[in-house]
């Protein structure tokens, strides 16, 4: 940023629109930590009474949710001119009631990656940040 650029500051955005740019994302990522590792893992999402779901599969993931249930969430983009980043903390839990499953089912959440994903995991947040900011002329359309 040089000392001439004219562009507002970052705004924090308000949880309402938080919610919209999640609900909007075709996919977004998982951070977890376990066993002293981390990880990152893109996943597509939908959103149930102001919680994240999504399916997976057995493995790396589902078992670093087991392990430790406190997650990160993110989605980013850029719309229009600006930019943005939403973060979620949370505690991921494994959807087991039949009534849940169901639910989650109806989200109509189709996966990216092939293979069966037959599990489904919740998200519920404990706290939502999200930041956006202009970008500078022309970099929208470089993106």
């Amino acid at each position: 940023m040089t000392d001439d650029d004219e562009r507002p500051p970052m705004r924090e955005m308000r949880s309402a629109e938080c919610w919209e740019r999640i609900e909007q994302a075709p996919y977004g990522r998982v951070g977890t930590y376990a066993g002293g590792e981390m990880d990152l893992f893109p996943v597509n999402h939908g959103v149930d009474r102001h919680s994240i779901v999504f399916r997976t599969a057995p493995g790396t993931k589902l078992l670093a949710m087991t392990v430790e249930r406190d997650v990160l969430f993110e989605v980013d983009g850029v719309d229009g001119g600006e930019a943005f980043s939403v973060v979620v903390k949370g505690r991921a839990a494994r959807l087991e009631q039949e009534r849940e499953i169901d639910a989650a089912e109806r989200l109509g959440i189709t996966t990216w990656a092939p293979g069966r994903k037959d599990r489904w995991v919740r998200i519920s947040p404990r706290d939502i940040q999200g930041r956006a900011f202009e970008l500078p002329p022309g970099a929208a359309a470089d993106r």
